[in-house]
Order: C-alpha cells, then structure tokens, then sequence
C-alpha cells in the first residue's frame, strides 16, 4: 500500500509539472509575442510585486538562519530543551542555563461549536496538560460547554454573546492567565495542533525579543467528506495559505524585518509580558487578530514570529455562503484596524503601505477586467443587438482595438492557473487542476469584498459577536 502510494504521488508530482511547464511556455508566446506584450501587466496582478519582493527577502532569511543554526552549538542546555516533550509545566520553553521552563495556558473561545470543541481539545490534550486548557464558551445555545466541562479542562460559560475577543478578554481576566502563565496560545474551536507546535513555539519563544509566535496555517484536505463547493474552497485556500505564508510572511517574519500584517488567531501564541499591554477588545471591531498585532507594532512590545515547523490545521467553510461571510469578516476587520490605529512611522507602515496599495489597485484592475470580458461578451450573448446603441459601439471598437477578448481571457486565466499547476505538484494533488479552474472567479469574489468593505469600515458599526459557520464533526 505505501509502495502504491508513493508512487502514485510521483506520478501526481510529474503530471502537475508537465502541465505547468506546458502552460506557462504557451504562454509566455502568447502574453508577450502576438498579444502585443500584456505579459507584464498580467503576470502582476497573478502575483503581485509585494509577493515578489518578500519572496526574495525571505530567500535571504532562509541563508541567514541556516547560517545560524551551524553556528549554534549542538549540546548543552539548549539542546536539552528542544528535547523536553510537552507536558509538564505547561509545555513551555526550556530556556538556556537551565532556567524554568515558559509555562503556557491554552485558550478555546466557542460559540455553538458542538460538532468540533471535542476535537480541538483533544488536539490540545495532546499536548498541554488538562489543567493547562481553558474552554470560555460565549453564550452557547449547545452542547459546546458541556462537551468541554467532560473532558475534565477548565471551562467559563459567558451568559452574554461578547464575541471571540470579548470572550478573551474574559477568561484571561477571569483565570488571571497573564499573571499565572509565562505565555497564552489563543486556539479556534475548530484548530488541531501538529505534533510538533509546542516545540516550534518553545524554539521561537526562546528569544526573549519575540512577542508573539504566528501559527503556520494548514488548509484540511478532505475531499471525500466535502461538497464539490466545499473542496473548491479547500483547494483555494491551500494554495493561497500557501502564497501567503511562504512567500509573503516568511520574508515579514525574518528577525531583521518583523513586519506581518497579521497572527492569525485561529492558533497564536503571545508571551504574557506583551499580552498585558495590548487592548485585545476594543470597540467597533468585528475580528480580533489583526488589531492584537497592530498593538504589538504599534506599542513596540516585540518582534513576531512565524515558521513553517509551527503547524496548526484549520477547517475552512463549507458553503460559499459561509466563505463570503468569512472573508467580508476577515477583509471589513482589517480595515477597521487600519482605521483604529492610522499610520504611525517605522517599517511597519513602510510594508503596509505598499501592501494597501497593491492590493487596492488591484481588486480595481481586475474587477476592471471582468466589466471588459462582460463587455466583450455582450454582443455574440445578444445577437449584436448591443451594438446598435451608438455609445456602446464605440466602447466595443476602443476596448477590442487595445485588449481583445483572447488577450483577457488568457492573460487573466492562464498567471492564475499557473500559481495552482505549481502548488498541485509541490502537494501531489492532481485534483487541484480541476479544481484551479475556477479559482479566478473566486478571486473575483475577494476583489469585490476587499473594496466593498473599505467604505464599510468607517460606516459600519460592530459588536463582534460572532455566528458560526457550518462545521463538520470528521476531523483531521
């Protein structure tokens, strides 16, 4: 069955890179031969220059810490704590001559997540100790509690719905987790931890600088257990977690850089010094993560940090209704924060600014291009009926002359499709080039939201009470 299986996935690997290379000479003589050299501009709104430039930042990191890891000597204390297991003590970081280990208190705010509470807690009970866990159910109407009072770890039911930043903000006060624990790692009710988390966290909290360590994020991938909605999102997010984290957040997270936008806060751990000084629940705010690392940038409490051994896995929507209420989530609580704290000098900004502004252009260049396609398509959809009004003639014939339809259509699909060739064969997923066929109107949809909530940030009003998206008991 190994046997079968690994070369099965060989076999996926190559097909996926035969498709790629394929693709991508086809191509490069289209887009930058008979199109008349639209190449370049198409190729950056697949990819974008900020993903480039941090990609080439954290090939930089990637020398410099190998560098640092052969200088670092083999033996002694240090070594011995990467040995220590997590467990005792919290699991937390054995730190050099011997001192204490970090103890750590682990947070589960939920709300109505009874199919996947039992999961996520055992996922912790794994390795944290029971009495080291801290399940805050905020206002549930199920079993969520119930399920967690069970397995024997601490539990606070909230009688009013204060949302996950609230429900934080409780049971840190509540248990005293700041004066108690050395660190807190903040987990969505629907996060499983690695096997080797612990360690990864123990390893960066080693350096007292860090302030928080960013979870590696894990899209599932479950396609037997999923509607065919449901593993296009799947796939989706894999490919972008993916983008984003190795080739974005890596090069952010470099010591000499510590500019991520975001600690996801689906698994996020803070070291207790910084958590006391950050205002977790401010008013108007519909998400809570982004604004918690604006504070630690903000109030210079440390750097963060993220590598790719710290591995949480995440369960992404089901429905594309529950997708779009997500990322309308994720995107109006990103500018809401931006709102919140306004522009400050340093780095920080320096790298967010250049973000904003690509991401800005272009959600309007690419929502641009699908008005021309649907332009461009009109007429053949109409009979040419369109083209006997006077204005949208002229429109047609000076939107044909420069960007013909081909030249959309290709230019837009065939950069995108390429992302998702790759990603199929660095995973050995074949399915994914099914499945990356349809990812470009999924891009769209994120345009849309990213746009549509700007305005809404300051418009807006919110509570950050939260409703659950459909969850789904199998578990990774």
């Amino acid at each position: 069955m190994r046997t079968a299986r690994f070369i099965g996935d060989q076999v996926a690997g190559l097909l996926a890179f035969a498709v790629t290379a394929t693709v991508f000479v086809l191509w490069l003589r289209y887009g930058f031969g008979a199109a008349g050299g639209p190449g370049p501009l198409f190729l950056w709104l697949s990819v974008g220059m900020n993903l480039l430039a941090w990609t080439l930042i954290g090939l930089v990191r990637l020398g410099d810490d190998s560098l640092r890891a052969l200088a670092r000597p083999s033996g002694g204390a240090a070594a011995a704590a990467s040995r220590t297991g997590p467990g005792a003590t919290g699991g937390g970081d054995g730190g050099a001559g011997g001192a204490a280990p970090l103890s750590l208190a682990v947070v589960i705010p939920a709300h109505n997540e009874e199919p996947v509470i039992d999961g996520a807690i055992a996922s912790a009970l794994r390795l944290f100790p029971r009495w080291d866990i801290y399940v805050v159910s905020d206002s549930s109407h199920d079993s969520t509690a119930d399920i967690a009072a069970e397995t024997g770890v601490n539990v606070l039911e909230l009688l009013n719905n204060r949302g996950k930043a609230g429900a934080l903000e409780a049971v840190i006060e509540e248990f005293d987790l700041t004066g108690t624990y050395d660190g807190v790692v903040i987990l969505d009710a629907d996060t499983e931890l690695h096997a080797g988390y612990v360690e990864g966290v123990r390893a960066q909290l080693r350096d007292p600088a860090v302030a928080a360590v960013a979870g590696f994020v894990v899209a599932e991938w479950k396609p037997h257990e999923r509607t065919v909605v449901g593993r296009l999102i799947s796939a989706y997010r894999d490919r972008l977690y993916w983008m984003l984290q190795y080739l974005l957040r890596y090069g952010q997270t470099w010591r000499r850089t510590s500019v991520p936008f975001i600690v996801p806060g689906f698994a996020s751990t803070y070291r207790s010094s910084a958590l006391k000084k950050i205002d977790i629940n401010p008013s108007g705010l519909v998400i809570e993560d982004f604004n918690m690392t604006f504070e630690v940038h903000r109030k210079r409490l440390g750097r963060i940090s993220m590598h790719p051994g710290t591995k949480a896995y995440s369960q992404d929507p089901f429905t594309l209704a529950d997708y779009v209420s997500q990322v309308r989530r994720w995107t109006l609580g990103f500018w809401q924060t931006v709102r919140r704290h306004g522009v400050w000098p340093g780095l920080f900004w320096f790298a967010l600014f250049f973000y904003i502004l690509e991401v800005v252009l272009v959600a309007v260049l690419l929502l641009a291009a699908v008005g021309f396609a649907v332009l461009l398509l009109l007429p053949d959809a109409t009979g040419g009926l369109v083209l006997r009004w006077g204005v949208y003639e002229g429109g047609y014939d000076a939107v044909t002359a420069v960007l013909p339809l081909t030249a959309v259509a290709v230019g837009l699909f065939v950069p995108d499709y390429l992302l998702t060739c790759v990603l199929a064969a660095v995973r050995r997923r074949p399915g994914y080039l099914v499945y990356g066929l349809f990812f470009l109107p999924v891009r769209v949809i994120d345009a849309y939201l990213t746009l549509r909530t700007i305005p809404q940030a300051w418009t807006v009003g919110s509570n950050g009470r939260w409703t659950s998206p459909n969850r789904a008991a199998a578990r990774l």
